[in-house]
This record gives structure tokens, C-alpha cells and sequence, in this order.
């Protein structure tokens, strides 16, 4: 199968097209994941655990984790847990 130059130059145009748009798409991800959590959201979801717990929780440190989904913080979670003996 040989491409001509005409279809080769298409061929990349259109691949460096698509490149600029995972770019966009990339840093647009990056901006979210680098903006904080507003104090009121984390009180909220303290609140929530604290209701959970019954009131005997406490909470001593807030991490924030720079993973993509809920579904990725919580392997890495389950995957660091060491189960006390």
C-alpha cells in the first residue's frame, strides 16, 4: 500500500488536528484538578462523614489527590490500606 505525499501530508494535518484538540482538552483537565476545594464543600462533606460515623469520627487532615475520577482516589485508597493486626 503506497501513499502518495498528497495523502501523507492529509494524514498528518489531520493528526496534528487532533493533537491540538487533546492538548485543549488536556490543559482545560489540568486547570480542574489544580483548582482548590472552596471551605464550605469540605465542611459539608466533613459534616457528612461526621453523620456517618455518629459523631465519633474526627477529622485530623484533608488530602487532596490529584487523580481524574472518584473511582481512581478510591483504589489508591484500598490499595495503601494496611490492615492493622
Amino acid at each position: 500500500m503506497e501513499m502518495s505525499n498528497e495523502q501523507l501530508l492529509e494524514l498528518v494535518q489531520g493528526l496534528s488536528q487532533r493533537l491540538d484538540v487533546a492538548e485543549k482538552e488536556i490543559a482545560e483537565l489540568r486547570k480542574r484538578s489544580d483548582a482548590s476545594i472552596p471551605e464550605d464543600v469540605v465542611l459539608a462533606i466533613s459534616a457528612a462523614v461526621s453523620a456517618f460515623l455518629g459523631n465519633r469520627g474526627k477529622i485530623k487532615a484533608v488530602k487532596y489527590s490529584r487523580h481524574r475520577t472518584w473511582a481512581a482516589q478510591g483504589r489508591q485508597n484500598v490499595q495503601l490500606h494496611i490492615p492493622q493486626l
